[in-house]
């Protein structure tokens, strides 16, 4: 049995304010891991608007999601935060120590385990989880045939890929992979109407235009194997009638809901579907539980990125009583501190 990876806190959620609050941590000197259900950082910022531009992030006239996350990545560099993507947060349990052991899993590896003085859900409205498709007996094919995010790594070389969905993520994956000519690629969507950035359909239409791109209107009703593995897919067009579509790999990105899920379970003071905090330290009404940006609740909550900032900040200082008992924790500008700057890794030129 796998031995629990012990840290100071687990941030539950990679979005911008989970990137920022480990940020905050470190710099208190918090050792910190972050788990994500997706298998990228960034949470919505880059499922649902990468690359629009966002006016209000303090001292940035504009950026983009994916700009904003970049830079957040860049900034927690010298801290050696453990990244645990494509995981989801099962449940915890406190232990003797007063510590949290707290269970995640994986589609396709092994369970995992953190033994943590703190917890930080930073989840946003909630877990992002794909829109799956609702054809009976198409799940067996998951992991295997069928996949609901495009692994960057993954090798389609020679293969039929049927690619279904109509949004940015699956108009991007669509022009990605049709730009190999050693891919068979066909877009799938129940009508030819597609959301995405003006560019990006141009480049899309002008890859249909050329016969590097299939595009199939329609929605799928049915499939066919044969010694357990996915054969063909039967799609039903707009006017009722079923037509087979031979296929080797199923990707389907139909966008992404954000769900509570098991979080809502841990028994944690809910209101709305939201976890309620105090305005001091951003706990739950659980010790050692706090919660950040979209996921939590109080009067005049505000979902802003900018308001997550804040209260990852004060979350942090709240924790550090937690995590350091009989250490009082001192307020530090990273302006003067030479203990902030080693931790930051600020090199100091030797004056003469």
């Amino acid at each position: 049995m796998t031995h629990p990876i012990e840290t100071d806190a687990l941030i539950v959620g990679a979005g911008p304010v989970g990137l920022f609050q480990a940020f905050e941590l470190g710099l208190l000197g918090i050792k910190t891991h972050i788990v994500d259900a997706l298998p990228h950082t960034g949470g919505q910022c880059i499922e649902l608007y990468p690359d629009k531009p966002i006016y209000d992030i303090p001292g940035t006239v504009a950026t983009t999601g994916r700009q904003l996350v970049a830079s957040l990545l860049e900034q927690i560099k010298p801290f050696g935060t453990g990244f645990h993507l494509n995981r989801q947060v099962n449940a915890f349990a406190r232990q003797a120590d007063g510590r949290f052991l707290v269970e995640t899993t994986a589609h396709s590896s092994a369970s995992r385990s953190f033994l943590t003085k703190t917890i930080f859900i930073v989840a946003g409205v909630g877990a992002f989880q794909p829109k799956k498709l609702t054809v009976p007996g198409l799940d067996a094919f998951v992991g295997k045939q069928l996949f609901y995010h495009l692994d960057g790594e993954a090798d389609f070389a020679g293969q039929k890929v049927i690619l279904v969905g109509g949004e940015d993520t699956a108009v991007e994956a669509a022009i990605q992979l049709a730009s190999s000519d050693a891919v068979n690629v066909t877009l799938l969507h129940r009508r030819d109407v597609f959301k995405a950035e003006p560019g990006k359909l141009d480049a899309m239409r002008s890859l249909i235009a050329t016969g590097k791109l299939q595009l199939c209107i329609g929605q799928i009703t049915g499939f066919e194997e044969k010694n357990q593995q996915l054969m063909s897919l039967q799609v039903t067009d707009v006017d009722g009638k079923p037509a087979p579509l031979s296929v080797d790999t199923l990707l389907v990105l139909q966008g992404l809901s954000p769900k509570l899920g098991p979080v809502g379970e841990w028994g944690l003071a809910i209101e709305r579907k939201q976890l309620t905090v105090d305005t001091e330290k951003f706990q739950t009404s659980e010790a050692g539980i706090f919660a950040v940006g979209d996921i939590n609740t109080y009067p005049g909550k505000k979902k802003l990125i900018l308001c997550g900032f804040h209260e990852a900040a004060l979350a942090s200082f709240a924790a550090a009583a937690i995590v350091f008992p009989d250490t009082p924790t001192i307020l530090q500008y990273t302006t003067t501190s030479t203990v902030l700057h080693q931790r930051l890794g600020v090199v100091h030129e030797n004056k003469q």
